[in-house]
């Protein structure tokens, strides 16, 4: 049976455009220093959209065995390098845990293009099975769960959830499920991308893409000159353990999962409010907290004008205008998609150990119809709780509250 006190984060591994390694990204995103440039794992130039953000100075073969490779694609081999530190970085040995003790959950989104991509062209140059291409496509959304189960010989529940954005926060949950079943320990997270000829164009069709060629200038959430966000690649995999069982094992603990909770937008034809402000009052519900007690929030900042005048709205009718500070660190990488919420959460959680808010980068001051105190430098002081937020395409919404160890404990929902 799992512990009554909410779970806590015990490792964290990452891959971002502005850092390699945790300890890199970290470092850089405090500074402010961003990883969007023009794409160049392709030739964009004949595409409206030419930046993007992408791992810079990853070597697969230095981070995985030879045999891997073959196996793989880019965003699998991210994703067993983030696994690898984040296991690291909990003092686990899979091989000292209880059989199906220790189980895989993450998020995808559209990693899988990058994958068809490889076997479409395969088919063209050499005249494959028409059908490997989307079969490959359909089976990549399990690849990064399983190779990550296979390779660590984790036996435990497994599974894969796609919900764009806010899958990245979606699958913590789950993990969270799954330990109150009993299960000790979840790999978790996302890492995603899709900075290939056929996925860029899948990003394109969001109408979303800013068309700056200027990464100072081309994602501004909550500015007025917004104009659309800038893709990325990477994320963060993080380890989710029952408490009693880190305590048992002496780890250290960047925080606990006190909340969370999930809506949808109405149909796109139907009236009503979008679901985010309910969102995160049924996360702060779910977490036994009130407003007052979140010190921050890191905000989903779609940068689209609409999108970012509702989000600014929800925090307003919760917070007050102005009444919480709130960050968008993902300025500094683009938006990951799956990856993305999972590595604001990653930011949530050292702010949180830490003590220090990192900076919206490019963003002087939010536009007079977005009312946020937005946090444009590193800004020091107690972070008891942090509120993270995701809303993904197609009209998914997901709120989770992290606290400092022993913050609180929430009652027990589904």
């Amino acid at each position: 049976m799992s512990s009554p006190a909410p779970p806590v984060f015990t490792g964290i591994g990452v891959t971002a455009p502005n850092g390699l390694g945790t300890a890199a990204w970290w470092r850089a995103t405090l500074a402010g220093e961003h990883g969007i440039r023009p794409v160049s794992r392709f030739d964009a130039s004949g595409y409206p959209a030419t930046l993007a953000g992408e791992v810079p100075h990853y070597e697969p073969e230095q981070h995985l065995p030879n045999r891997l490779l073959p196996q793989t694609d880019h965003m699998t081999r991210l994703a067993l390098t983030a696994a690898d530190e984040a296991l690291a970085d909990a003092e686990v040995d899979p091989g000292q845990l209880p059989e199906f003790a220790a189980g895989v959950v993450t998020a995808a989104s559209a990693g899988g293009f990058e994958f068809g991509q490889r076997e479409l062209q395969a088919l063209w140059s050499k005249g494959g099975q028409f059908v490997s291409a989307y079969q490959s496509f359909a089976w990549f959304y399990a690849v990064n769960t399983g190779q990550i189960s296979i390779r660590n010989g984790l036996r435990g529940p497994s599974g894969v959830l796609v919900t764009e954005q806010a899958g990245g926060l979606d699958v913590v949950a789950q993990a969270r499920r799954q330990l109150r079943r009993g299960t000790l320990l979840m790999v978790t997270g996302g890492v995603d991308g899709a900075v290939c000829p056929w996925g860029w164009m899948g990003h394109l069709a969001s109408g979303r893409m800013s068309t700056s060629d200027e990464p100072e200038h081309a994602y501004l959430p909550f500015a007025g000159a917004a104009r659309g966000h800038v893709a990325g690649e990477g994320g963060a995999i993080l380890i989710l353990e029952d408490a009693a069982a880190a305590r048992a094992r002496g780890v250290r603990v960047y925080g606990q999962l006190a909340g969370y909770a999930t809506t949808f937008d109405p149909a796109p034809d139907v009236d009503g409010e979008p679901g985010l402000r309910r969102a995160v009052e049924l996360a702060l519900d779910d977490a036994g907290l009130g407003p007052g007690d979140i010190d921050v929030v890191f905000a989903d900042g779609a940068g689209v004008r609409d999108l970012d005048r509702q989000e600014a709205e929800a925090l307003s009718r919760v917070f007050g205008p102005g009444g919480v500070p709130v960050t968008v660190p993902k300025t500094m990488t683009g938006r990951l998609l799956a990856g993305g919420a999972a590595l604001d959460l990653a930011a949530a959680l050292l702010s949180v150990h830490g003590g220090l808010i990192p900076p919206t980068v490019h963003v002087e001051r939010p536009a007079e119809d977005c009312p946020v105190d937005l946090v444009t430098a590193p800004r020091r002081g107690r972070v008891r709780a942090a509120l993270v937020l995701a809303r993904g395409h197609g009209g998914f919404n997901a709120a989770t509250v992290v606290t400092g160890e022993g913050r609180n404990a929430p009652a027990q929902h589904g």
